[in-house]
């Protein structure tokens, strides 16, 4: 693990974001996996939600200096993306099998055999954060950790199904229609920055819009074909021995899922911090509002940031966080649950 005496810059204009892609070959088909950083470190792999890969999930978080800097000085980070996400890729024949949320799951191990890896560090996004924990369930031995955005744990809910059953009859008749896509970004952000018709739509859901442009719908529709036939794991969740740092926007439409899978987790090895005025992609609408929470966390595994200090950029300063996430508890032995909101006036100014 990383010296806190170590030092390192971070230049962001000399950082390729994208990685090297591998292709994977798993027991439950082929993966794509954009390697970023020193592979001699320790790992943090990251999965994505629905119709998105790294580039418009996790981009955000690491194109902030502070972040950045923290993620690459300590891991080597492997951005698993689920099939017929990657860049570039061609869609599915009907003669793919169809995968479950189970069997995306079981890619992961033969992910970290190829390369070598042992127990890794997790971060996923909504359906990805479901691939993961049940990852961790699954295979407790090689999970270090859990950083869960905007979770699912449950059964889709019979308005959650239908909703998604409407959305995947779009996908399969029309492919990537308009429809589609404006149903897609009200799931991932905010409507503050998803404009109105006197406000117009932030950057970050602009970027957003055009890489969805470029996904198949046929194999969009799979992935949440999956999604819409997960199981409901949320009992087993006591089970779980690694800490987890969950985060979830206000205005997220899983919000009420994600205080559940709280409620569910050992309170004593795990957190929450709610963002106010964000949606689900808390990594691409509010960055920064994870930064505090994330160093804290990563302390108590001997994971620090170069030269640690507040970012005046950050929305969130020890005086906003509660006292339980800064407890020496929350330093490597214990983690409470928490709530940690960022104002709509700080909130809105970092907003990429």
């Amino acid at each position: 693990m990383a010296d806190s005496s170590d030092s390192v810059s971070v230049d962001m204009e000399t950082i390729s974001l994208a990685g090297k892609e591998y292709v994977v070959k798993t027991s439950r088909g082929s993966v794509s996996v954009a390697v970023l950083g020193d592979q001699d470190k320790p790992a943090l792999i990251t999965y994505p939600d629905l119709a998105v890969n790294h580039m418009s999930c996790f981009q955000g978080l690491l194109i902030c200096p502070e972040a950045c800097s923290l993620l690459l000085h300590n891991f080597c980070i492997y951005h698993i993306t689920p099939p017929g996400h990657e860049l570039g890729a061609c869609s599915f024949s009907s003669n793919e099998p169809m995968l479950s949320m189970e069997d995306l799951a079981d890619q992961i191990p033969d992910v970290l055999n190829y390369f070598g890896l042992g127990a890794v560090m997790c971060m996923g996004v909504t359906a990805g954060a479901y691939v993961l924990t049940l990852f961790a369930l699954k295979y407790r031995h090689r999970v270090l950790g859990l950083i869960l955005v905007s979770p699912l744990c449950k059964a889709p809910s019979w308005t959650e199904w239908l909703y998604n059953k409407v959305v995947s009859n779009l996908l399969y008749y029309y492919g990537m229609c308009g429809v589609v896509k404006e149903l897609l970004l009200k799931r991932y952000f905010s409507r503050e920055v998803r404009g109105t018709a006197q406000v117009p739509e932030s950057d970050t859901v602009q970027a957003c819009r055009r890489l969805l442009d470029e996904r198949h719908g046929a194999n969009v529709w799979r992935f949440l074909e999956a999604i819409n036939g997960r199981l409901d794991f949320s009992e087993e969740l006591r089970r779980l021995t690694c800490r987890s740092l969950l985060f979830v926007g206000e205005n997220s439409p899983f919000h009420d899922e994600a205080l559940y899978m709280t409620s569910k987790l050992d309170r004593r090895y795990s957190a929450l911090v709610e963002v106010q005025a964000c949606g689900s992609m808390v990594t691409e609408e509010q960055p920064h509002a994870m930064l505090i929470p994330l160093e804290y966390f990563l302390m108590g595994y001997g994971f620090y940031r170069p030269n640690l200090s507040v970012s005046p950029r950050s929305p969130l300063s020890p005086s906003c966080i509660s006292p339980e996430l800064l407890s020496p508890e929350s330093m490597g032995l214990k983690l409470k649950p928490i709530k940690t909101r960022v104002s709509l006036k700080e909130g809105r100014g970092f907003m990429i």
